[in-house]
């Protein structure tokens, strides 16, 4: 809730908005208040931007395309390997925020840190085998450039605010785009860190603007800059709900957007299968920052011939899994991001136990913190099924044959990620061809990145592509020159 710039801000952090090379606070002085999921406390006070303020940005942006979309390649790069240099200094801020806002655990830190810096490398290399300004497959009439689309808005979530939010940013900014970065409301600081790690890094002022506000204006927010003229691309990784208003909204204004949206990722484990590998991939799958990840694993379908086996195991390893502090140096489990999510989650729970599901593993849950949950027993008639869990919950599925494995898999609406455990290749390549899967891996997690790789999803869970050739039309214009 957004609230007139007084109070006792004054005593906790405050996040302002990063318009034109400067942090300011929001033109009208208002700031929300984004709480810490462990203790309800305060994490920060953020500037509470409306349409005045990302008006500002769209000015900002306009003003800087021209100079960085004609700046060398070699000038662009330089300033992303001096990110990369200085996030070392930057790791402490933004662990430290990402626990406050998130209950991030020091695992899922280090894979965004990781990632962070995979991301700025996959985009180098993109923007080397792809360069702009340069013609191409010339003819003797003509022949083919590739130029910066324009001002790009990126649409970040908070559940990986550090890896996402960069992969939001850096693709469109390594071709010559100026970008408006709509930060998360629920990972504020994290988000506005990656504006204050590229501008220390000397990226200019105007290229990148950070627009932060509370959770009911965003739609007026998003509305205003996607039918601003000057917006050229679109981008947003978050819920499919979400995404289809986006895109609904972008097509209004024929704007070419990028969808990242949900899943509800299939571990198929075949009686060939590692058992032991295929725990450790499900439980790191199923629980990893507590299940708050797109391409969790949130069906765990295994052939009858070793469902006894394997769900012994899995219990016991997902056991050990109860939720604390972040704070605790050993948590491998946080609490879920918001009182809505945990209050979601407890609701599909008692769906599927009041119609005949059965808890394997997982108590009560208490206020925002939730033990890993096994449940099997799912029947189409309950909301597990066919919703996104998004949280540390997982459903587990006996199939009697390959075929039924897949029927099953695919018997949902969304698309994004998919592993399949079995120690004859050949077979799991097959199957993999079968899925109806935007990434499929053979015998490691649904929760893997690679990205320099193709990333996105078919069905409910988006189109268009995140890293990879793929991902070239997303954020550059194709020409075509005749002479």
């Amino acid at each position: 809730m957004a609230h007139s710039a007084t109070a006792n801000k004054q005593q906790n952090k405050v996040v302002n908005l990063f318009i034109d090379g400067e942090f300011r606070p929001a033109l009208d002085g208002h700031f929300f208040e984004r709480l810490n999921p462990s203790t309800q406390l305060p994490a920060c006070y953020v500037a509470d931007g409306n349409k005045r303020d990302a008006q500002q940005m769209v000015f900002a942006a306009t003003r800087s395309f021209e100079s960085w979309a004609s700046l060398s390649l070699e000038a662009r790069i330089h300033i992303f390997q001096q990110a990369k240099q200085l996030l070392p200094s930057f790791s402490e801020r933004i662990a430290n925020a990402m626990r406050n806002e998130i209950g991030a655990t020091n695992d899922w830190i280090h894979f965004n840190l990781k990632v962070c810096i995979d991301v700025i490398d996959a985009a180098i290399d993109l923007a080397h085998k792809h360069p702009i300004n340069v013609p191409s497959k010339m003819s003797s009439d003509g022949y083919q450039l590739r130029q910066p689309a324009g001002i790009c808005l990126a649409i970040a979530p908070w559940n990986a605010p550090i890896a996402l939010g960069m992969r939001a940013i850096i693709f469109p900014l390594i071709f010559g785009n100026t970008v408006i970065f709509k930060a998360s409301d629920m990972s504020p600081e994290t988000h506005i860190l990656i504006a204050e790690l590229l501008h220390a890094a000397g990226l200019p002022a105007g290229v990148l603007n950070v627009i932060n506000n509370a959770p009911e204006q965003s739609e007026d927010v998003i509305r205003f800059l996607i039918s601003s003229p000057a917006i050229r691309r679109i981008n947003f990784t978050g819920s499919t709900r979400v995404g289809r208003i986006i895109a609904g909204m972008a097509a209004q204004n024929l704007k070419r957007c990028l969808l990242e949206l949900g899943g509800k990722s299939p571990a198929i484990i075949l009686q060939d299968a590692d058992l032991e590998q295929a725990c450790d991939a499900v439980i790191h799958g199923a629980f990893l920052n507590q299940g708050q990840i797109c391409m969790a694993t949130d069906r765990i379908i295994v052939e009858q011939a070793i469902a006894d086996d394997f769900t012994t195991l899995l219990v016991e390893k997902a056991k050990k899994l109860q939720a604390q502090s972040p704070n605790h140096k050993d948590c491998k489990l946080g609490p879920v991001a918001s009182p809505s999510i945990a209050q979601r989650l407890s609701e599909l729970i008692e769906d599927a136990l009041n119609q005949g599901a059965r808890l394997l593993t997982g108590t009560a849950i208490q206020g925002q913190f939730i033990d890993a949950t096994l449940i099997d027993r799912i029947t189409p008639m309950m909301r597990m099924y066919s919703e996104e869990c998004f949280g540390p919950i997982a459903g587990i599925y006996s199939v009697d044959s390959v075929d039924e494995a897949i029927s099953l898999a695919n018997d949902c609406e969304y698309g994004l990620a998919a592993a399949i455990f079995s120690r004859d290749h050949a077979l799991a390549q097959s199957i993999a061809q079968r899925l109806e899967s935007g990434v499929c891996h053979i015998n490691s997690s649904t929760v893997r990145d690679n990205p320099k790789q193709p990333f996105g999803g078919l069905k409910a869970s988006g189109y268009g592509r995140f890293g990879g050739d793929a991902s070239i039309d997303e954020f550059t214009e194709l020409r075509w020159i005749t002479l």
